[in-house]
Protein backbone atom coordinates (compact mmCIF):
# COMPACT_ATOMS: atom_id res chain seq x y z
CA UNK A 1 0.00 0.00 0.00
CA UNK A 2 1.11 3.26 -0.97
CA UNK A 3 2.04 5.53 1.99
CA UNK A 4 0.27 9.30 1.76
CA UNK A 5 3.42 11.78 2.31
CA UNK A 6 2.71 15.42 3.86
CA UNK A 7 4.62 18.10 3.95
CA UNK A 8 3.77 20.48 6.70
CA UNK A 9 4.68 23.92 6.85
CA UNK A 10 3.57 26.62 9.96
CA UNK A 11 6.31 28.38 12.24
CA UNK A 12 4.76 27.65 15.08
CA UNK A 13 6.27 24.32 16.57
CA UNK A 14 3.00 23.09 18.69
CA UNK A 15 0.70 23.55 15.73
CA UNK A 16 3.16 21.37 13.70
CA UNK A 17 3.14 18.70 16.21
CA UNK A 18 -0.32 18.42 16.65
CA UNK A 19 -1.14 18.40 12.92
CA UNK A 20 1.47 15.46 12.86
CA UNK A 21 -0.16 13.48 15.26
CA UNK A 22 -3.55 13.77 13.73
CA UNK A 23 -2.52 12.85 10.02
CA UNK A 24 0.28 10.15 11.07
CA UNK A 25 -2.94 8.31 13.84
CA UNK A 26 -4.30 7.71 9.66
CA UNK A 27 -3.54 4.39 8.56
CA UNK A 28 -0.60 5.21 5.58
CA UNK A 29 -0.11 8.42 6.02
CA UNK A 30 3.70 9.90 7.34
CA UNK A 31 4.37 13.53 7.57
CA UNK A 32 7.81 13.52 5.17
CA UNK A 33 9.00 17.18 6.40
CA UNK A 34 7.82 20.09 8.48
CA UNK A 35 8.65 23.53 7.47
CA UNK A 36 9.15 26.55 9.92
CA UNK A 37 8.58 29.31 7.01
CA UNK A 38 7.70 29.54 3.24
CA UNK A 39 11.33 29.43 1.88
CA UNK A 40 12.04 26.46 3.48
CA UNK A 41 8.64 24.99 2.55
CA UNK A 42 9.24 25.83 -1.03
CA UNK A 43 13.10 23.81 -1.19
CA UNK A 44 11.83 20.94 1.01
CA UNK A 45 8.59 20.96 -0.86
CA UNK A 46 10.51 20.49 -4.80
CA UNK A 47 13.23 18.28 -3.04
CA UNK A 48 10.84 15.78 -1.38
CA UNK A 49 7.99 16.07 -3.58
CA UNK A 50 5.42 15.30 -1.52
CA UNK A 51 1.70 14.06 -2.28
CA UNK A 52 0.18 16.85 0.00
CA UNK A 53 1.21 19.64 0.90
CA UNK A 54 -0.31 21.64 4.31
CA UNK A 55 0.70 25.11 4.14
CA UNK A 56 -0.07 28.08 6.72
CA UNK A 57 -1.07 31.00 4.55
CA UNK A 58 0.71 33.32 7.40
CA UNK A 59 4.70 32.62 7.52
CA UNK A 60 7.74 34.56 8.01
CA UNK A 61 10.00 35.08 5.34
CA UNK A 62 7.71 33.86 2.39
CA UNK A 63 3.94 33.71 2.83
CA UNK A 64 1.82 30.60 2.36
CA UNK A 65 0.42 32.54 -0.44
CA UNK A 66 3.51 33.06 -2.48
CA UNK A 67 5.14 29.72 -1.64
CA UNK A 68 2.33 28.52 -3.35
CA UNK A 69 2.79 30.28 -6.34
CA UNK A 70 6.20 29.39 -6.58
CA UNK A 71 5.52 25.75 -6.33
CA UNK A 72 2.90 25.40 -8.67
CA UNK A 73 5.30 27.36 -10.65
CA UNK A 74 7.92 24.40 -10.52
CA UNK A 75 5.09 21.45 -9.65
CA UNK A 76 1.44 22.87 -11.27
CA UNK A 77 0.07 19.17 -10.20
CA UNK A 78 1.28 20.09 -6.62
CA UNK A 79 -1.91 19.29 -4.11
CA UNK A 80 -1.90 22.18 -1.93
CA UNK A 81 -4.19 22.68 1.11
CA UNK A 82 -3.93 26.17 3.21
CA UNK A 83 -4.35 26.55 6.69
CA UNK A 84 -5.62 29.75 7.78
CA UNK A 85 -7.24 31.76 10.60
CA UNK A 86 -9.74 33.24 9.39
CA UNK A 87 -11.35 32.35 5.47
CA UNK A 88 -13.21 35.04 2.84
CA UNK A 89 -14.04 34.91 -0.30
CA UNK A 90 -10.72 37.13 -1.71
CA UNK A 91 -8.94 34.79 0.04
CA UNK A 92 -10.35 31.64 -1.73
CA UNK A 93 -10.20 33.12 -5.01
CA UNK A 94 -6.82 34.30 -4.01
CA UNK A 95 -5.48 30.90 -3.34
CA UNK A 96 -7.38 29.51 -6.42
CA UNK A 97 -5.22 31.61 -8.43
CA UNK A 98 -2.03 30.86 -6.43
CA UNK A 99 -2.50 27.07 -7.62
CA UNK A 100 -3.86 25.99 -4.01
CA UNK A 101 -6.53 23.14 -4.04
CA UNK A 102 -8.14 23.91 -0.75
CA UNK A 103 -8.30 26.22 2.35
CA UNK A 104 -9.12 24.79 6.04
CA UNK A 105 -9.17 27.12 9.10
CA UNK A 106 -7.68 26.18 11.96
CA UNK A 107 -10.07 26.39 14.56
CA UNK A 108 -12.15 23.42 12.45
CA UNK A 109 -12.05 19.48 13.87
CA UNK A 110 -9.06 17.28 13.22
CA UNK A 111 -12.22 14.90 10.71
CA UNK A 112 -12.05 18.38 8.45
CA UNK A 113 -8.94 18.23 8.52
CA UNK A 114 -8.44 14.45 7.51
CA UNK A 115 -11.02 14.93 4.89
CA UNK A 116 -9.66 17.76 3.51
CA UNK A 117 -6.12 16.00 2.85
CA UNK A 118 -8.39 13.20 1.18
CA UNK A 119 -10.12 16.04 -1.17
CA UNK A 120 -6.92 17.33 -2.36
CA UNK A 121 -5.24 14.52 -2.17
CA UNK A 122 -7.28 12.93 -4.54
CA UNK A 123 -7.49 16.05 -7.35
CA UNK A 124 -10.91 17.61 -5.64
CA UNK A 125 -11.23 20.79 -3.82
CA UNK A 126 -12.02 21.51 -0.58
CA UNK A 127 -13.23 24.90 0.89
CA UNK A 128 -14.59 24.54 4.43
CA UNK A 129 -16.95 27.55 4.58
CA UNK A 130 -17.09 28.89 0.78
CA UNK A 131 -18.10 27.68 -2.08
CA UNK A 132 -15.16 29.53 -4.55
CA UNK A 133 -15.80 31.07 -7.92
CA UNK A 134 -13.32 29.67 -10.81
CA UNK A 135 -13.88 33.10 -12.51
CA UNK A 136 -13.85 36.74 -11.04
CA UNK A 137 -17.44 38.21 -10.72
CA UNK A 138 -18.58 40.39 -13.41
CA UNK A 139 -17.81 44.07 -12.34
CA UNK A 140 -21.01 46.27 -11.57
CA UNK A 141 -19.15 49.53 -11.05
CA UNK A 142 -15.62 50.62 -13.03
CA UNK A 143 -12.88 48.96 -11.62
CA UNK A 144 -10.39 50.78 -9.38
CA UNK A 145 -6.83 51.20 -10.38
CA UNK A 146 -4.83 48.18 -9.91
CA UNK A 147 -1.48 48.19 -7.68
CA UNK A 148 1.81 47.87 -9.83
CA UNK A 149 2.85 44.46 -10.35
CA UNK A 150 6.14 43.04 -8.43
CA UNK A 151 8.13 39.79 -9.81
CA UNK A 152 8.10 37.05 -7.19
CA UNK A 153 11.16 38.03 -5.73
CA UNK A 154 9.97 41.24 -5.03
CA UNK A 155 7.37 40.38 -3.10
CA UNK A 156 10.03 38.55 -1.01
CA UNK A 157 11.72 41.32 -0.15
CA UNK A 158 8.74 43.41 0.28
CA UNK A 159 7.89 40.95 3.05
CA UNK A 160 11.37 40.65 4.80
CA UNK A 161 11.62 44.47 4.90
CA UNK A 162 7.91 44.80 6.23
CA UNK A 163 9.09 42.08 8.65
CA UNK A 164 12.01 44.54 9.65
CA UNK A 165 14.63 42.61 7.89
CA UNK A 166 17.76 44.80 7.36
CA UNK A 167 19.42 44.83 3.52
CA UNK A 168 22.56 43.06 4.89
CA UNK A 169 19.56 40.24 6.66
CA UNK A 170 17.88 39.70 3.46
CA UNK A 171 21.06 39.78 1.28
CA UNK A 172 22.09 37.01 3.06
CA UNK A 173 18.82 35.33 3.51
CA UNK A 174 18.52 35.66 -0.30
CA UNK A 175 21.65 34.62 -1.20
CA UNK A 176 22.05 37.83 -3.20
CA UNK A 177 24.72 40.95 -2.68
CA UNK A 178 23.83 43.82 -0.71
CA UNK A 179 23.24 45.76 -3.80
CA UNK A 180 21.30 43.72 -5.67
CA UNK A 181 18.98 43.77 -2.27
CA UNK A 182 19.20 47.92 -2.29
CA UNK A 183 18.42 48.10 -5.72
CA UNK A 184 15.70 46.08 -5.68
CA UNK A 185 14.32 48.13 -2.82
CA UNK A 186 14.52 51.49 -4.57
CA UNK A 187 12.87 49.97 -6.88
CA UNK A 188 9.94 48.57 -5.58
CA UNK A 189 9.53 52.48 -3.69
CA UNK A 190 9.93 53.82 -7.31
CA UNK A 191 7.44 51.33 -8.80
CA UNK A 192 4.69 51.97 -5.63
CA UNK A 193 5.06 55.40 -5.19
CA UNK A 194 6.16 54.57 -1.64
CA UNK A 195 8.64 57.08 0.23
CA UNK A 196 9.53 55.17 3.89
CA UNK A 197 9.18 51.51 5.81
CA UNK A 198 5.83 52.84 7.37
CA UNK A 199 4.32 52.32 4.05
CA UNK A 200 5.67 50.09 2.79
CA UNK A 201 4.11 48.02 5.93
CA UNK A 202 0.81 49.15 5.28
CA UNK A 203 1.03 47.70 1.75
CA UNK A 204 2.42 44.44 2.57
CA UNK A 205 -0.51 43.99 4.96
CA UNK A 206 -3.36 45.68 2.55
CA UNK A 207 -1.89 43.08 -0.27
CA UNK A 208 -1.52 40.39 1.90
CA UNK A 209 2.10 40.01 2.14
CA UNK A 210 2.09 39.79 5.79
CA UNK A 211 -0.64 39.54 8.32
CA UNK A 212 -1.46 43.02 10.59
Amino acid sequence: MKKLRILIADDHPLVRQGLRSVLEAQEGWIVCAEAEDGRSAVQLGLELNPDVFLIDVTMPVLNGLDATRQICRERPEAAILILTMHESDQLSEDLIRAGARGCILKSDSPRQLLAAVEAVASGNQYFTRLAPNHAPAEETAPASPKPARLSAREREIVQLLAEGRTNKDIATLLSISYKTVDAHRANIMKRLAIHSVAELVRYAIRERIIQA
